[in-house]
């Protein structure tokens, strides 16, 4: 028989669909099982709107049959079938789509039928070197067998068929070091694969499982039985009525299927409808993955198109604020054939990503009002990515997540929100104040704290290393801006207590001048203070770098270095004051030994390394000694 040719440039575009728009070989299942559901759904809905067509939702079913010895992979279904003229419309045509045109013949946009482009079925040729269509019309007497090599063209001709519906013969490639085709015999690989793509096909797939049972009578002889199962779920939990599924039903589908052995904090079901339609079941784990903090971690939801799973990890449905999220999208909207790079631009996966972002927040703010605790909980495993959100794309998510994030409080002794902090405000007190430190404990025991916590007013813990940064980038909150507590413009003196600091440091200023020149450019200014109650000394900082900043930059693995702007500060009414007068009026050479001593202290109290530590300790022991 004269072998026709495909009316598309069809080695061209035979190449571009096989290496191009699918991305594993194994897709080839999930593209035939699709199409064999496709024509099941055609059947079925004739048989609702055509009288003469008899037929029960329970009679389809999807047949996988393997024949090691052939090579041969079968997928067959009992669903409309084709005829002569559609075997070369659909077959014949690359990318021409039998499912489209019925969608739209039938005016039905929204039916649940997976394919769209009529690319799906040549994705087989990844795997395979001839594949037969047999197919026989529901309705009708004659039955044909399209049958083709790939690019070269194909042939149809009349053949038998008992059955209407369709088959298609798969014959796999030879394996090659690069490709193990044989693996698509395996029952064990083809079960996994239609749990992996197609499990919720609402039409039973079955495949015929070897099982070793007992001899009647005999305990260690077996005899091998063939048994006919269906190996897929059908009906997706998300797309059950809510009340017929339970909390522990949802627990148990998410412990399964993303395999965490502890329950979710959240459930979160919604069914939307309207100019994007789509299902979400999403979860809220209630631990951290062990490589969520790396840059190991992918984050992305499953997403489906009507039960047919086109990714497992779609980052475009996830800020990466939310990338916490475990959970699946399901869609009719977005087609089964689309490409990572489409997706990308795609509109509807745009409306749902918002969607499901909007979504996300509220129960996050639900949970943090209804339930403290379970909230608190969650904010101390995920909190830093909330904090990454504000700090990250130079704050352009600040107010989305500003009332999620929390901060270990002075006075309250446990997390709290910007909200509350806000709230219990003293009157006239204009800015949240706020201490870094590697921990609550070391913070506690600044000397800049002390005083602070004296006057009566609240302060903000922040001990990890993106918390002042977030804080940079939000600049305040409910007007009130933020300001650490050892930065040079604390403010917090009445106008005469600031007066006469300005007089002392003027009184003093060759002796600080001394000092200063004792420390070089280690420091940008020494002077008097008032914020120490009875801690001698402490460092802070001028400008946009703070001593904390200076920290976490610097112990990046990267070239950039940074130095805050530092400035000694001592207490005036400390002991250690007169002694350095004495010093400067008698003693200039031990007032610079002093001074040293003195700044290496308040490098350790901020947790920064000392320079010349042996230098500082012999120091020490020449004062102590009296050398």
């Amino acid at each position: 028989m004269k072998k026709k040719q495909f009316k598309a440039e069809s080695k061209k575009l035979l190449d571009l669909m096989i290496n191009s728009i699918y991305s594993n070989k194994e897709i080839f299942l999930r593209e035939l099982i699709s199409n064999a559901s496709d024509a099941i759904d055609k059947l079925y809905y004739r048989s609702l709107t055509d009288r003469k067509v008899k037929l029960d939702k329970e009679d389809f079913f999807i047949k996988i049959d393997l024949d090691k010895e052939n090579r041969t992979l079968t997928i067959t279904d009992n669903g409309c079938g084709m005829n002569n003229l559609e075997l070369e419309e659909n077959l014949g045509t690359i990318a021409q789509s039998g499912t489209l045109l019925f969608r739209e013949e039938n005016k039905k946009k929204d039916m649940e039928i997976i394919g769209q482009f009529g690319v799906g079925f040549y994705s087989a040729f990844m795997v395979s070197d001839k594949i037969k269509v047999i197919s026989k019309k529901y309705g009708e007497e004659k039955a044909y067998i399209w049958e083709s090599e790939g690019a070269s063209g194909y042939t149809i001709e009349e053949c038998q068929k008992e059955q209407y519906g369709t088959s298609v013969i798969v014959h796999l490639k030879n394996d090659d070091e690069n490709e193990e085709y044989s693996k698509y015999l395996d029952t064990f690989t083809i079960e996994g694969l239609v749990k992996k793509y197609s499990d919720y096909i609402k039409y039973p797939i079955k495949i015929d499982i070897e099982h070793k049972d007992l001899k009647e009578g005999s305990k260690d002889e077996y005899e091998t039985h063939i048994h006919e199962e269906t190996i897929n779920s059908m009906i997706p939990l998300w797309k059950k009525d809510k009340k017929e599924v339970n909390d522990e039903e949802y627990e148990r589908f998410y412990m399964d299927k993303f395999y965490d052995y502890e329950k979710p904090l959240r459930i979160i079901n919604s069914k939307v409808e309207g100019q994007c339609s789509y299902n979400a079941l999403l979860f809220i784990p209630s631990k951290a993955p062990f490589d969520f903090y790396t840059k190991d971690y992918e984050k992305g939801l499953e997403l489906y198109s009507n039960g047919v799973l086109i990714m497992e990890k779609c980052g475009e449905l996830l800020p990466d604020y939310f990338s916490f999220v475990k959970g699946i999208i399901d869609t009719p909207d977005v087609s089964l054939n689309i490409s990572r790079e489409i997706l990308q631009q795609n509109r509807q996966v745009s409306i749902i990503a918002k969607n499901v972002e909007t979504k996300i927040r509220k129960e996050l703010e639900n949970m943090l009002s209804e339930s403290r605790e379970e909230y608190e909980k969650f904010f101390k495993i995920f909190g830093m990515q909330l904090k990454f959100g504000i700090y990250n794309g130079y704050g352009v998510n600040k107010d989305t997540l500003k009332d999620l994030i929390m901060f270990y409080s002075s006075t309250e002794k446990k997390l709290v929100t910007l909200k509350e902090y806000v709230s219990r405000m003293k009157e006239n007190q204009e800015k949240i104040y706020y201490a870094c430190g590697e921990t609550v404990d070391k913070i506690d025991l600044l000397p800049q704290v002390e005083a602070i916590k004296d006057k009566g007013i609240e302060i903000l813990y922040l001990t990890e290393y993106v918390d002042e940064f977030a804080l940079q980038v939000l600049m305040e909150y409910d007007k009130k801006q933020f300001v650490n507590i050892s930065s040079e413009n604390i403010d917090l003196e009445t106008e005469e207590e600031k007066e006469e600091l300005k007089k002392n440091n003027e009184d003093n200023k060759e002796m600080f001048s001394i000092m200063k020149d004792t420390l070089k450019d280690q420091v940008k200014d020494i002077r008097f203070t008032k914020r120490l109650k009875n801690h001698p000394v402490c460092l802070t900082s001028e400008g946009q770098v703070s001593i904390e900043m200076e920290k976490v930059i610097n112990a990046m693995p990267t070239d950039e270095k940074v130095k805050a702007d530092t400035i000694l500060e001592i207490n005036e009414k400390h002991p250690i004051v007169d002694k350095l007068k004495e010093l400067y009026n008698n003693d200039k050479d031990e007032l610079k030994k002093y001074t040293k001593i003195l700044y290496s202290q308040a490098r350790l109290i901020e947790g920064l390394p000392i320079d010349n530590p042996t230098e500082i300790s012999n120091l020490i022991c020449e004062i102590i000694s009296g050398k």
